[in-house]
């Protein structure tokens, strides 16, 4: 549905309304935040900076005016404490919940941790919303939710099983959504997210992905690793994507009713296109080739798959593009570019 982000924008604008930031300090969080404050949006930033981090959301204050700023109200509190949830979602309209753990071997290391944030967190917060009557809550969920099912590209309504404790809870997170608007009527829409990228995303936390590492590693002069044979193929987006999808999701209205949107309640957020971890390779590389010649000579070296790991994916977005008017804007080479630029300007000297 051509033009329904700026429509949804510019809806915003003009009848600002209160959001929920669940995990704002962290990558996505914080874009979400900054997003919102941009638009003279009233938002609340909850986070336990267990993972998130304060400096992201300093990036923010600087990026949006003062009077924008003076629109964030930020609460240091955990999503696994129900009575901090009810005090969050008061007076809001719309949660957007990305306060997660979401790293696969950390899920294999410690279910139990990945079972109290991901799912009881998540519950919580769905308790929270139904009680203070929040119009509606969008929540991240997962790619790893298709677990070994074979099928390419990935739609929907077809999943395996889960192959880590990770996706298991995102899964968790879908089943108790679906539940709780049959039972209660709370509104939830789930976005199952493919390889999310960016700027602010940390390439030395435990849960950092493979694209800030390569970048960081390429300038740095450190080796690149690749899992497996390189052959391994991910979908990946970045997070100027990821944005328009969790607004639209909150707010959009196209031609089909809201029982509609509802009834298809999770949708797959990401480019559709597959892109193996040598092609990446290649693309970072060839990035930073003109600032770093010693780049041309690099490759990378190659170490064990890693367990839980899928090997192949790629997302049918047709439904989002259908009932949600989701257009991705940017590119993988464009939000690589993005991304190299945030990295280099944080390197010291």
């Amino acid at each position: 549905m051509p033009g329904a982000f700026q429509s949804v924008q510019l809806e915003l604008q003009r009848a600002p309304k209160a959001w929920l930031v669940t995990g704002a300090a962290g990558f996505i969080g914080s874009h979400l935040v900054e997003a919102l404050l941009r638009l003279d949006q009233r938002v609340i930033g909850l986070d336990n900076y267990s993972t998130g981090k304060a400096q992201n959301l300093e990036q923010v204050r600087q990026l949006v005016s003062p009077q924008q700023w003076n629109h964030f109200h930020s609460i240091q509190g955990d999503i696994r404490e129900l009575p901090i949830c009810q005090r969050a979602c008061e007076h809001v309209d719309y949660v957007l919940h990305h306060a997660a753990l979401g790293s696969v071997p950390a899920s294999m290391n410690n279910p139990h941790l990945t079972h109290e944030v991901n799912v009881t967190g998540f519950l919580n917060i769905l308790c929270a919303a139904r009680d203070q009557r929040v119009s509606r809550v969008i929540y991240a969920s997962s790619s790893a939710v298709y677990g070994d099912d074979p099928d390419l590209p990935k739609v929907e309504d077809r999943i395996g099983r889960p192959l880590s404790p990770y996706a298991l809870s995102k899964l968790a997170n879908e089943l108790y959504a679906d539940t709780f608007h049959r039972c209660f009527g709370v509104d939830a829409i789930g976005l199952r997210y493919f390889n999310v990228f960016g700027p602010r995303q940390d390439p030395n936390g435990p849960y950092a992905a493979v694209i800030p590492k390569w970048i960081e590693a390429m300038i740095t002069n450190e080796p690149v690793f690749i899992n497996g044979d390189g052959e391994t193929s991910r979908d990946f987006c970045p997070v100027s994507n990821v944005v328009q999808a969790n607004l639209l999701a909150a707010l959009a209205r196209p031609s089909l009713p809201d029982s509609t949107i509802q009834r298809f309640n999770v949708y797959n957020i990401a480019l559709g296109q597959r892109t193996t971890l040598n092609e990446l390779f290649g693309i970072i590389r060839d990035a930073l080739r003109d600032k770093f010649p010693r780049l041309g000579q690099l490759n990378p070296q190659y170490r064990d798959f890693r367990p839980g790991d899928v090997r192949h994916s790629q997302a049918d977005i047709s439904r989002a593009r259908k009932l949600l008017g989701y257009a991705p804007a940017q590119e993988v080479k464009a939000g690589l570019t993005a991304a190299i630029g945030e990295y280099w300007d944080r390197l010291p000297g």
